[in-house]
């Protein structure tokens, strides 16, 4: 059986709306996840980092005005990040493939081809 891929998805984002183009004209089966509408727990976001490699802080978007605005030049740690991602989810990167136990930001969308 194949696994079922996962995007975490913003409807608003072209990134976004890119590479869930790539995902459905390859016929995939896919789980679109609308982190906005409902958003990680601090569970979920541990464990999604996990699957990235990355640390918390490496899939914030740091243009949002909430970053600049909140969180730009302030020491924080992991744990207090992963919190504010939780309350926060427009400040996760986006968009986020998982494919099994692995997954990575699809920017540019392309990354999302050679993930698959």
């Amino acid at each position: 059986m194949k696994d079922v891929i996962k995007i975490m998805h913003n409807n608003r984002c072209s990134k976004s709306r890119c590479a869930l183009d790539f995902l459905e004209k390859k016929k995939i089966d896919i789980e679109i996840v609308e982190y906005l509408k409902t958003p990680l727990t601090e569970k979920e976001i541990r464990s999604l980092l996990k699957m990235l490699g990355l640390k918390a802080p490496d899939i914030v978007r740091k243009g949002e005005d909430l970053f600049k605005q909140k969180f730009k030049n302030k020491k924080l740690t992991e744990a207090e990040w992963i919190k504010i991602l939780a309350k926060n989810p427009v400040l996760i990167e986006r968009p986020i493939i998982i494919k099994g136990n692995k997954a990575i930001v699809g920017r540019p969308p392309e990354l999302v081809l050679d993930f698959i």
